[in-house]
């Protein structure tokens, strides 16, 4: 993707982003996934995005983000925060303690006054956001195997989503589902490392990003495990290669919790996601910025409600 900035119509929002390993091999064990997850959480503090939901997985993660607005105003005391989120110690690469920094910042020097574009700079920005996290864990991984090379694949991937409730709370259900399509655990709770088990299990930052899905975590509940998604008479949910065959061959519409139980295409190929109105309003401003002009297509396979995605996905709806 290319960088992309936090305009998207004056107002709060919100991505879908997700990344790769390279050839997609499983490289992450439970320490690599816990060491990710926690780096997701001080780089994306230190950027001021807020994380709704989250999963980190063996060879990719996913996260759902809310960006403020544009023209949301941080302080001198809070950008002195977040860098000491980010750098609490000085590095090679960041020498400048949190200290100096505060003292520039208050005299508003000409290096304050450099300092302080070039952080907002960073804020704010979910491609700025993906290249600190990825190039933060690189480093971490290749250092700790003492191994060198790529460790991602191809630049992450974002779809836009509608700030609605019932699209996010979509979105995020697809997210905390990766586990269970993986086989890994029956039931999201059951795994570490992801924003609704953690969330689950005290941390009152996962708990106010679900917050902006749903009211409780309750409710969130049940969008995870409505209509079938759980085992039913010890029987294992419907298998993607079912899925495939209920939805292509008798041309049947499947339970929803059943369709996110499978890896969909929507999800990460997209490019905006939401209704058809905020799908058409944000295909038209890429046209004008000199995009390929795409056009608005309903989901398919399951009652969305009213879901659209900004790409042509129809042929085939599972990756």
């Amino acid at each position: 993707m290319g960088r992309i900035r936090k305009k998207v119509l004056g107002q709060t929002a919100y991505y879908h982003l997700m990344s790769r390993t390279v050839n997609g091999e499983a490289l992450f064990g439970a320490r690599e996934r816990e060491v990710l997850r926690k780096m997701i959480w001080q780089v994306c503090d230190f950027s001021g995005v807020r994380v709704v939901t989250y999963a980190v997985m063996k060879n990719h993660f996913h996260i759902l983000v809310e960006v403020p607005s544009e023209g949301t105003v941080v302080s001198d005391e809070e950008i002195v925060r977040r860098y000491r989120r980010l750098y609490p110690k000085p590095t090679p690469w960041q020498p400048l303690r949190a200290e100096v920094l505060a003292g520039e910042l208050k005299r508003d020097s000409l290096e304050g006054r450099e300092l302080r574009k070039d952080l907002l700079r960073r804020m704010h920005d979910i491609s700025t956001l993906m290249k600190t996290l990825k190039q933060r864990f690189s480093l971490w991984f290749n250092r700790s195997r003492e191994r060198f090379g790529p460790v991602w694949s191809e630049r992450f991937k974002s779809v836009l989503v509608e700030g609605d409730r019932w699209a996010l709370r979509t979105v995020a259900a697809y997210i905390d589902l990766n586990a269970v399509r993986a086989g890994l655990v029956s039931d999201p709770k059951d795994y570490r490392f992801c924003g609704y088990a953690e969330a689950l299990a005290g941390s009152r930052i996962a708990r106010a990003g679900l917050g902006v899905v749903d009211k409780d975590l309750a409710g969130y509940r049940q969008t995870l495990y409505r209509s079938g998604a759980a085992e039913k008479d010890g029987k294992e949910p419907i298998s993607r290669e079912e899925a495939l065959r209920v939805l292509q061959e008798e041309k049947g519409k499947l339970p929803l919790a059943v369709i996110l139980r499978c890896r969909v295409r929507y999800f990460t190929d997209g490019m905006v996601l939401g209704s058809e109105k905020f799908v058409e309003e944000h295909l038209k401003t890429m046209k004008d910025r000199g995009i390929r002009p795409r056009r608005s297509h309903p989901m398919s396979g399951a009652d969305w409600q009213g879901l659209s995605v900004g790409t042509g996905l129809r042929k085939d709806l599972f990756g």
